[in-house]
C-alpha cells in the first residue's frame, strides 16, 4: 500500500480525490497525494487572506528569522533522504539532487541574510524648500497573500525559492507544486511547520483539475503570483490575474552559446556537455544551440558527441548515474520526433538520436540542423544539443537572438574583447564567459526576457518583490 500525503490546508477541508505519484524512471508508484476542489482552494485562500488582513497576527521579524534558521537546520539533518527522494520522484540523478538540496538549504540561509541586512532606506529630505524640516524612510511590509505555482525539474529548491522569500517577507503563502513532483514540496512545508511556522502561514495543495488550479491564481485575494513553468501556461495565468495582483513568471528558453575560434576546447567541452545534458536537458537554461566558429565547428561537434557518449544514463537513485529519465514517457517520444524531423531534413546525428527505454533518451548531438526545424526554433527540454558553424560573431549573435526566447547565454573565448563584444551583441539577461548557460547562484538575478519570463528571480529579488516599501515622512 502506497504512502498517502494529505493536503496541507489549514483546518478541516473537503478532499476531492487522490493523485498517484510515479517514479519517472521505472513507473513504480511512490505515493499518493490528496487533491482538493473549489472548496479546498477557497478555504486555503480565505485562511491566508484573513491572516494577512489582521496585522496583530503578523509574524515578528525575529520569529521569522528563528523559523527559517531552524528550517535550514532540519533540512541539513535530512539532506541525504531529501536528495534520494527528490531523485526518485523527479528523475534528476542523485549526484545532482544532492547539490539541489544543498542549494535549497543555502536559499533559506540567504532569506535570513536578507532580513538581517535590509531594513528599508533613508530617503533624502531637506534638499529644497518644500522638503525642509522633514525626515523620510521606508519600512518593508508584506505585499499580501502569495500563491506559488511550481515546476517539476527542481522539486525542492524551486519551492525554497518561492516559499522561503514569502515567509521571510511575512506573507501567507499557498503553494501548488507540479503534479509530477509534489512530494518534495510537501516535505518542505512539513519542515517549515516542524520549525515552528503556524500551519496557516504556509499551505500546500494539489488541485483536482486545471479549472480548480486556475481559480487559485485568478482569485482577487491574491497579492502576488509566483509562477515557474511553461510560457504557454504562465502568460495565460497572467492574463487571468485580478486587477492589482503582482506576479513573477519564469519560463524556458533555447539557450545559445558562442564558441570563438580561440576558445579553450579542453575546458569548454566538459562544460557544454554538463550544461546540455544535466537533468537530461530539462532545465530552462540548458545549453541547446552552440554556434561555433567554422574553423573549429567540426571539432566542437565531434568532441561534444564523444563527451555525450561517455555519460552514464540510467536509474537516478544510483550514485554513478549522470543522466536520468525524462519526466514523462510522452516527452521521450516528443524529443525523438523532433530529432527525427531534423534528421529527415539532412541533419547529421553525430551521436544519440534513439529511444533507450520508455523513460530515457540517448544524449544527442546534431550537426547544423536547418534553422526552421523544431530543434532550432523551440525549447527542446530534452538531451539534445545542436552545433552550428558561423563566420562572423555578429551574425552568430543575430541567429542566437532570432527566437522569441531570451534568457541566459554564454561565450567561450580567450580574448576579453571578444567576450565583451558577444556580451553586448547577445539578447540575454545574463551572459556567462567561459562557462555553460545553466550556471546559477541562488543570490544572483535570474530573469527571462521576452517570452522567457517576467520579473527577476533569485532570493533577494524575489523577497523584495513580495514586499511593499512603505514610505514614512516625519515633519
Amino acid at each position: 500500500m502506497s504512502t498517502l500525503f494529505e493536503s496541507l490546508v489549514a483546518g478541516e477541508h473537503e478532499r476531492a480525490g487522490r493523485l498517484p505519484v510515479f517514479a519517472p524512471f521505472d513507473g513504480v508508484l511512490i505515493a499518493e497525494v490528496e487533491t482538493v476542489g473549489e472548496s479546498g482552494v477557497g478555504q486555503s485562500l480565505e485562511t491566508a487572506y484573513r491572516l494577512f488582513r489582521d496585522r496583530r497576527r503578523w509574524l515578528p521579524l525575529e520569529q521569522r528569522i528563528e523559523i527559517l534558521e531552524r528550517t535550514g537546520q532540519i533540512l541539513r539533518e535530512r539532506a541525504e533522504m531529501l536528495a534520494l527522494e527528490a531523485a526518485r520522484e523527479g528523475g534528476k540523478p542523485l549526484i545532482d539532487s544532492r547539490v539541489e538540496v544543498a542549494r535549497a538549504i543555502d536559499s533559506i540561509r540567504l532569506c535570513v541574510d536578507c532580513l538581517r541586512t535590509d531594513g528599508g532606506e533613508v530617503v533624502p529630505m531637506g534638499i529644497n524648500a518644500a522638503s525642509a524640516g522633514r525626515r523620510a524612510f521606508t519600512v518593508p511590509e508584506p505585499i499580501g497573500v502569495v500563491v506559488a505555482v511550481s515546476a517539476f525539474n527542481h522539486p525542492l529548491n524551486l519551492i525554497a525559492h518561492q516559499v522561503g522569500p514569502a515567509i521571510a517577507a511575512g506573507c501567507p503563502v499557498v503553494v501548488k507544486p507540479a503534479e509530477d513532483t509534489p512530494l518534495s514540496c510537501f516535505r518542505f512545508v512539513r519542515v517549515l511547520r516542524e520549525a515552528g511556522l503556524p500551519e496557516e502561514w504556509c499551505q500546500a495543495l494539489v488541485t483536482r483539475d486545471l479549472e480548480v488550479a486556475t481559480g487559485l491564481v485568478s482569485d482577487p485575494r491574491l497579492g502576488f503570483l509566483s509562477f515557474i513553468g511553461s510560457a504557454r501556461v504562465g502568460w495565460k495565468l497572467r492574463s487571468l490575474l485580478a486587477p492589482g495582483t503582482r506576479c513573477a513568471l519564469e519560463h524556458g528558453g533555447a539557450a545559445p552559446v558562442i564558441v570563438a575560434a580561440d576558445a579553450d576546447l579542453d575546458a569548454a567541452i566538459p562544460k557544454l556537455a554538463k550544461g546540455g545534458f544535466y537533468h537530461a536537458g530539462q532545465v530552462c537554461v540548458s545549453v541547446q544551440r552552440v554556434f561555433a566558429h567554422r574553423t573549429i565547428a567540426g571539432e566542437v561537434a565531434a568532441r561534444l558527441a564523444e563527451a555525450a557518449e561517455g555519460l552514464r544514463i540510467g536509474d537516478p537513485t544510483l550514485p554513478d548515474t549522470e543522466v536520468g529519465p525524462l519526466i514523462r514517457e510522452a516527452e521521450v517520444q516528443r524529443v525523438d520526433d523532433w530529432v527525427r524531423q531534423a534528421a529527415s531534413r539532412g541533419t547529421r546525428v553525430l551521436t544519440g538520436g534513439e529511444v533507450l527505454s520508455k523513460s530515457t533518451y540517448a544524449c544527442t548531438v546534431l550537426d547544423d540542423p536547418p534553422p526552421d526545424t523544431r530543434v532550432s526554433t523551440e525549447e527542446v527540454f530534452g538531451p539534445a544539443v545542436c552545433v552550428y558553424p558561423f563566420d562572423d560573431l555578429n551574425d552568430a549573435a543575430a541567429r542566437a537572438n532570432g527566437l522569441r526566447w531570451a534568457f541566459q547565454a554564454a561565450v567561450f573565448t580567450r580574448d576579453m574583447a571578444t567576450a565583451m563584444e558577444a556580451c553586448h551583441a547577445l539578447d540575454a539577461s545574463a551572459v556567462m564567459i567561459n562557462d555553460h548557460t545553466a550556471f546559477r547562484a541562488d543570490w544572483m538575478p535570474f530573469a527571462g526576457l521576452r517570452e522567457s519570463g517576467l520579473g527577476v528571480g533569485g532570493i533577494p529579488y524575489t523577497l523584495r518583490d513580495m514586499q511593499v516599501r512603505k514610505l514614512i515622512v516625519v515633519h
